[in-house]
């Protein structure tokens, strides 16, 4: 099943760096959206997760929030 997946990250975030190499290791396609160039992306991210703090991410709509692999793995159903 093809999940919609957004990273909200920045270039210099190491975990951002992390969970974006976690999801193509596992073949999952997503949307890279760099919040530090965005405004408007960074707002979205703000409103979905009360955080301002990178990597926030978003699964089908479910946000984990940091690389917390054993949660993007469950929402990926990996």
């Amino acid at each position: 099943m093809a999940h919609t997946v957004k990273v909200y990250s920045t270039p210099t975030c190491p975990y951002c760096i992390r969970v974006k190499a976690y999801l193509k290791e596992s073949g999952v396609a997503f949307e890279d959206i760099d919040v530090s160039k965005d405004r408007t992306a960074a707002d979205e991210m703000v409103r979905k997760s009360s955080q301002m703090g990178v990597p926030v991410i978003d699964i089908d709509g479910a946000i984990v929030i940091g690389f917390q692999k054993e949660e993007i793995a469950r929402a990926l159903g990996l």
